[in-house]
């Protein structure tokens, strides 16, 4: 938890809300974990997963994969199979920590106004900045 050292409040570098938000400084760590809980028996192949993330790069989803695989939000199954078959599926712990993203990403669904009105406050303030 967060401290307070002299009247300031403090996030040390093991504090629970960074190392979880650690976690979310990956760009698509959270839409894997999100594609990976709607998915049937919340279980892709990489292919898949790759064509429901538009932008990702195979590598970078290839990186990700294995990042939440080393946390143990996700695991991988390979089958004995010619040609090779990979799936990824959320663990426990995957489906524990996909709790909160799901529920943030439906404040964005019901706040699509809110994230427009940012992002236009934002263009703003870069054209008269730029």
């Amino acid at each position: 938890m967060p401290v307070w050292v002299e009247g300031k409040l403090c996030f040390y570098a093991d504090s629970p809300p960074r190392r979880l938000l650690e976690l979310f400084s990956v760009k698509w760590s959270t839409m894997v974990l999100h594609a990976l809980y709607h998915w049937p028996e919340h279980r892709a192949r990489t292919g898949e997963l790759a064509r429901s993330l538009q932008g990702i790069s195979k590598k970078m989803l290839i990186q990700t994969l294995r990042e939440l695989e080393q946390r143990g939000l996700v695991a991988r199954h390979v089958y004995q199979v010619v040609p090779p078959k990979v799936e990824y599926s959320l663990t426990a712990l995957g489906h524990t920590f996909s709790r909160p993203i799901e529920e943030m990403y439906q404040w964005g669904l019901e706040n699509q106004a809110a994230l427009d009105e940012m992002e236009n406050h934002l263009r703003s303030h870069q054209e008269t900045d730029g």
